[in-house]
């Protein structure tokens, strides 16, 4: 263990040195993803974040150079699957700092989980790329599993014709409740998957990284809203790659109404919006074991796979 360190639950004051973390991490990683203070403020102030009890930072001097958070789940079935998030500055690794945060969080897990939901079994997942040096053989060690693998799928958003755009509206403040009822009747029956709350919804959808120009709803010939696809984008992305991508973080159709073309026309809406207003990519995540038949509707759309992500898990 590399000495001199100073350890601390992480605070919403740490915004800003999180977001240089995060960016020097991608340097190595190489995930496509990057951060500004205000990004990270909103993973900070998640609801079901308890950072004085599950979360522990690594800092040399005032420079971060390791973090782990616990979010846990505000409800479940079964089993709680809490989410454990956490990485190491790229100059730091391999000294011993990433198993202590791991050993930390299982612990944080537990002190969680005896809080929310005692009567249940626990799982702790860790969902990260799977090309990333070293994560492996850590998670491995203390006992985690591959239980999930995710395709992260791209359109290059060329050739995209003009779709059907019949019963296909755009999101409005009187449609946010439609939207987040429908991706949570929607998503009932995905693995891990529970309904998220009307202050999780804020804090993980539509916030700063939301577009609402790019994100739609789907009505049956009744009126009912059937489908729905949600769009965020980062601009520290923007910044950093000069590529400026339309991430599909929500697609659902409820189920009695699939397999009627209702993903495929939200999805060429939101290729077709998504031209329209300049952005150069889409890009989307798909769970490769995936029963209603996802992968293949992406790509026939036009998406091709570039990069998997496993789901890790401890049943504890």
């Amino acid at each position: 263990m590399r000495e001199g360190l100073t350890w601390r639950p992480l605070t919403r004051d740490d915004a800003q040195t999180s977001a240089d973390l995060l960016n020097a991490m991608e340097t190595a990683d190489r995930i496509g993803e990057n951060y500004t203070a205000e990004d990270t403020l909103t993973e900070l102030v998640d609801p079901y974040a308890d950072l004085e009890r599950a979360s522990l930072a690594a800092f040399d001097g005032d420079l971060m150079v390791g973090y782990m958070k616990i979010q846990y789940r505000p409800a479940a079935s079964e089993v709680h699957r809490v989410s454990l998030d956490g990485g190491v500055h790229p100059r730091y690794r391999r000294q011993g700092i990433g198993t202590r945060l791991v050993r930390a969080g299982i612990e944080a897990a537990h002190v969680l989980h005896a809080l929310h939901h005692p009567a249940l079994k626990l799982a702790i997942n860790v969902h990260k790329a799977e090309h990333i040096a070293g994560l492996p053989e850590l998670l491995r060690s203390h006992g985690f599993t591959p239980v999930r693998y995710y395709q992260r799928m791209e359109h290059t958003l060329r050739d995209v014709e003009a779709p059907d755009g019949s019963r296909i509206e755009p999101w409005s403040e009187a449609t946010d409740e439609e939207f987040r009822l429908v991706r949570n009747e929607a998503y009932r029956e995905n693995w891990g998957s529970v309904p998220m709350p009307v202050e999780l919804w804020k804090n993980k959808v539509t916030n700063q990284t939301f577009r609402p120009s790019v994100s739609f709803l789907r009505r049956d010939a009744g009126g009912t809203a059937v489908g729905v696809l949600v769009t965020l984008s980062w601009e520290a992305d923007t910044e950093a790659t000069g590529i400026r991508d339309a991430h599909f973080m929500v697609l659902g159709t409820l189920p009695e109404h699939r397999k009627q073309g209702v993903a495929s026309a939200l999805t060429g809406h939101a290729l077709r919006a998504a031209v329209d207003q300049g952005y150069d990519r889409a890009l989307l995540s798909v769970d490769s074991a995936n029963s209603s038949g996802a992968f293949g509707i992406f790509e026939k759309a036009g998406f091709s796979a570039t990069m998997r992500y496993v789901r890790w898990a401890l049943e504890a």
